[in-house]
């Protein structure tokens, strides 16, 4: 059964389709510049080709999404998938027409608009598709540093740029996929690990939910300090690319909880929920 809820997620997902659409066809694609993570792949091959930019953004995407739907197999997965189409549609009703001529403000207002278009997507409890689906499947399943990887990817990218088309609109490029990872933090989250502190009247109710995430609860006694009176804190850490389903749980259990998210640097130790 679709919720109300559901049906707004997607609206708020095509939404942010809209927004990355317009920062590809109106700022980065006019001026030949790359954005991150497969969308920078397409954009290059189409430089090339010729092909059309959007459909190649889509059969570059179409394999990971399997992959995900297969791995991961979750609401996650589901709206990255209705955010590649719209994506894929919206590219094609806006035309590739810069909206500038300078090259360095396109970047700019491209990576804002990229940016903001992604982490509202993160936040809705989805992605734009391409790398951010690789993290969830392999943050799912392993500690693994995945910062390090999805810098080097993107660095191969725009050195093959670089070197084919010129080392301004690989510069170019960079200063575009900064800007762009800059607006991801601040719309939604810095850190890939993040632990969240929930203290909750409704312990069995929120523990027995929050155990459908692939990650293991600690159960902590907790006393008010002003009240003295008795709570359950629930201590979990976990992803952010899960961290909007943990929201939503949080908030349809217990509207009244308090909860506590914070980076994490670190884990040491089991990290994926032993089943």
């Amino acid at each position: 059964m679709i919720r109300l809820t559901d049906f707004f997620d997607v609206v708020r997902t095509m939404l942010a389709a809209l927004l990355i659409a317009a920062g590809f066809n109106l700022f980065l694609v006019p001026h030949q510049l790359l954005s991150g993570g497969l969308s920078g792949i397409s954009m290059m091959i189409g430089y090339f080709t010729g092909w059309n930019i959007g459909l190649l953004y889509f059969l570059i995407n179409l394999p990971v999404l399997v992959w995900g739907w297969v791995a991961v197999g979750r609401r996650f997965v589901v709206l990255s998938i209705v955010s590649v189409l719209a994506t894929t549609w919206i590219m094609q009703v806006i035309p590739e027409s810069s909206v500038n001529t300078d090259p360095i403000i396109g970047a700019v207002f491209g990576g804002v608009l990229i940016g903001f278009g992604t982490g509202y997507s993160l936040r809705t409890g989805g992605s734009s598709g391409g790398f951010d689906i690789i993290g969830s499947i392999l943050t799912n399943r392993y500690d693994f540093p995945l910062g390090m990887l999805l810098f080097a990817l993107n660095g191969a990218v725009v050195m093959a740029l670089g070197l084919v088309l010129g080392w301004d609109a690989a510069l170019r490029s960079m200063l575009s996929i900064f800007i762009a990872g800059k607006v991801v933090d601040m719309v939604h989250i810095r850190h890939i690990k993040v632990t969240a502190f929930i203290v909750t009247k409704r312990r069995e109710e929120m523990t027995r939910r929050l155990l459908v995430l692939p990650r293991g609860i600690t159960l902590i006694k907790t006393e008010g300090a002003y009240s003295h009176t008795p709570h359950d804190m629930l201590m979990t850490v976990t992803t952010r690319y899960e961290l909007a389903e943990l929201r939503k749980i949080v908030k349809e259990t217990d509207p009244s909880a308090f909860v506590n998210i914070v980076e994490t640097a670190e884990v040491i130790g089991q990290f994926r929920k032993l089943r």
